[in-house]
Formats: C-alpha cells, structure tokens, sequence
C-alpha cells in the first residue's frame, strides 16, 4: 500500500525543509532524490544520483537545457529505482521540476499523487527578460533562449496532479492551461522568531560597532545582482552618504556566485560593475556578504530603511523576513512586490529607474525615522497575515491529506 512522502529536489532540501522536518516529527516516513551536491535533512534518507556525463559538444544552443534537464530526469529515475528496490512506494511526491528531475518518475511510482513547486515559467517578455537591457542584450535570441528552458519544467508542471505557487504573481506566470490546478500557499518564514526588537550595538568586520540610532540603510541581495537592483541602490548611495554624513550602509550577499540574471560578460563580478565610478566609502559602506542569519536579523532590527528592489521575478525570503521584523521597507513599484507592500501602508514602492526617488525616500527616513513607524507595524501585520511559515506549513499539510498522505494532527 502506498504510504509516506518522497521529495524531490535537484538541492534537497531547498524550500522543503520545513515541511520534511514537520513531517518526520509526525512519524509519516520520508524519503528524498537529490543530485549529489543535495544536503539533505537529517532524518530523511536521501538518494542522490550522478549526472552519466556532460553536455554534448556543439549542441544545438535552444536545446542546452533541455539535454541537462533531461539528463538530471535520467539520474533521479535511476535513484529512484533503487528507492523502490528496498520497498518504498510513497502515497505523494513533493517536486521541484525546475530542474526536470520529475518527468520520467511516472515510470517508478505510478499510483503515487505528485504536487509540484511551482516557482516560476519563463517568459521571453514582460517579465524579468528584457526588464532592464543596460547590462545584459536583448534581443530575438534571447527571447528564444529564455522560452527555450520551459522544455522539460513544463512535462513537469503537466505530470504533476496540483501545482503550489507561492505567490499570486509566480502563479500568474504560468501558462493559463495550468492555473486551474495552481495552489498559492506561500512556505513562510519563522514569524514567531523573526520579529521586531530592541537594537543593539552591531559589529563590523573591521572591528568598529554601530551604535542604536544611527540612521542604518540595508540591503539583502544573494549574489549582489542587477536583479535585485544592485546597480539602483549603489547610484543612490552617493546623495545619501552626502546628505546623511552619519548614515551607515549594511550589505549582505556574495560578490560572484551564479546570479539568477547571469554573471557579467567581462568576468568582472556584479559588485565591481554596479560600484564602478560610484563613490564607494568604505568607512560607512560594509559588504558583510553572506552571514550568519542571526546577524543579518540583528541588522534589519537595527535598520532606519531596508532596500529591496526586483525585477519581474521570484520574491526573496528577506522580504517576508524584513517585514516581519518591523523594517520600514522601501522597494521597487515591480509586480512580485505588489504581493507583499501596499505603497503607503506597509511600505514603499518606486519606480524602479528613478535614482533619484530612492535617494530622496532614504534620506527621508533617516532624517525623520518617526514617520515611518505606521508603516513598519504595518509591515509586521502584512507579513504576520501573508508569510507565516506555521500557516504555510498547515496549507501544504492539508494539501499533502488530499493526495492521499496519511498526516496526523500535531
């Protein structure tokens, strides 16, 4: 009889692990496929597989993908094979398709129900292609390259019995065909533990401590991307640094790593373009880069104004997690954002070009920080109602009961 939850995902956990974690804690068996570099949840047995080979040589460049996501759709049926070899037959798989790991699983587990993350579909326009063409070409090519990556994501999508998207706009991305079986149940953050506080003396690398009160800008930013308006934020620092001459800037992300929106063709890193020719004060701006979470959490208790600005794309968790901790949040005026900010009531939103406006908006904030008190306890209400992990957690569990997975009440 089929029983238990498999989850799939090319870096298990990836947006799974609270509800793996959940899940074991009920006594429900679980089991995962992962590519080898996956890390796994301790508790869950994971099967992770090889890629057989590389990519071939000159193949055609519309199909790149398509060959590496179906490769990674080889590798995840033979993993899954030896998963059946020792008996399991799981009522419900929960998939990540982004890297098509879950088209050919049909074949191992026919009776099981499969819900997949649905955490985008690409477009060649209107989303974050072709959003911003100062850095990256646009043109008939890249469209056809972008549309060209859904290949195997969409058999992915089209063989799952319901889809979850996280938020109305990642699910208004797909192909309308699939809508009807879209689920918006965002995964959440820890609302519970992210929460506003008292702001302490806060740390640098170089050994000095801000101190609470002085007027704190931060910024969230993985791989410090255009995407995620790197370039934006660093041409509206010079006014501020000026204007502000106690304000302090606080960065965290890596320089390099693999952007969503793809590297620099120079090799120099986003952060070297984006800060190029920008007055760049070392003694008041601090790339922290990635950082332990409770000191990117003391530094949004600390913050006068937290930056995040987007293109067209996926929503980060620092939003959900600024926002839960009370930040006065100024962002992009971008469609992902119109899921989380209300303009003047939990936050700001700009036009994403307008430097100037974002200068003006932070020094603002430092210079009257009382006024945006409404819209930070407004931002802790929005992300208490939208981005709770516990209310994110109950979702999915109720839609894993409706599959068919056996789930006990906690």
């Amino acid at each position: 009889m089929p029983r238990g939850v498999l989850f799939v995902h090319n870096n298990f956990p990836g947006q799974f692990r609270d509800l793996a974690e959940t899940l074991m804690a009920r006594g429900v068996p679980c089991c995962a496929v992962g590519q080898d570099h996956a890390k796994g949840v301790p508790g869950v047995r994971i099967y992770k597989y090889q890629l057989a080979r590389g990519s071939t040589p000159g193949v055609y460049d519309l199909a790149v993908r398509a060959e590496a996501d179906l490769l990674r759709a080889r590798g995840a049926l033979e993993a899954a094979r030896r998963l059946a070899m020792e008996g399991w037959d799981p009522a419900v798989i929960v998939a990540h398709p982004g890297w098509g790991e879950t088209v050919l699983l049909r074949e191992v587990f026919p009776n099981a129900r499969m819900a997949a993350f649905a955490e985008y579909y690409y477009h060649g326009r209107g989303y974050d292609v072709g959003f911003d063409t100062e850095f990256l070409p646009f043109d008939q090519e890249a469209v056809y390259k972008v549309e060209a990556k859904n290949a195997v994501m969409a058999l992915g999508y089209l063989g799952a019995d319901v889809l979850v998207a996280p938020t109305e706009f990642q699910a208004g991305a797909l192909p309308e065909l699939l809508r009807t079986r879209t689920r918006v149940i965002h995964e959440g953050v820890d609302v519970d533990a992210i929460r506003p506080g008292p702001a302490e003396p806060f740390a640098l690398d170089d050994g000095r401590t801000i101190a609470p009160g002085t007027p704190v800008i931060t910024h969230i930013n993985n791989n410090l991307e255009p995407l995620r308006g790197l370039h934006i934020f660093a041409r509206a620092l010079p006014r501020l640094l000026a204007e502000v001459p106690e304000a302090q800037v606080l960065i965290f992300g890596q320089a390099g790593g693999r952007p969503y929106g793809g590297s620099p063709e120079d090799g120099r890193t986003w952060r070297e373009v984006c800060f190029d020719g920008v007055a760049d004060d070392p003694d008041r701006v601090h790339f922290l880069g990635r950082t332990e979470h409770a000191r990117m959490l003391a530094a949004l208790r600390l913050s006068t104004a937290h930056v995040y600005y987007t293109y067209p794309f996926v929503l980060s968790w620092s939003l959900a997690e600024a926002m839960a901790s009370g930040c006065y949040v100024i962002g992009s005026d971008t469609a992902p954002l119109h899921d989380a900010i209300t303009d003047g009531v939990d936050g700001r939103l700009l036009p994403f070009f307008d430097v100037a406006a974002l200068s003006d908006a932070l020094i603002e904030a430092c210079r009257n920080p009382e006024a945006s008190a409404p819209l930070r306890a407004a931002a802790r209400e929005t992300a208490v109602a939208k981005f709770s992990r516990a209310k994110g957690r109950e979702a999915w569990l109720d839609l894993l009961r409706e599959l068919g997975a056996e789930i006990p009440a906690a």
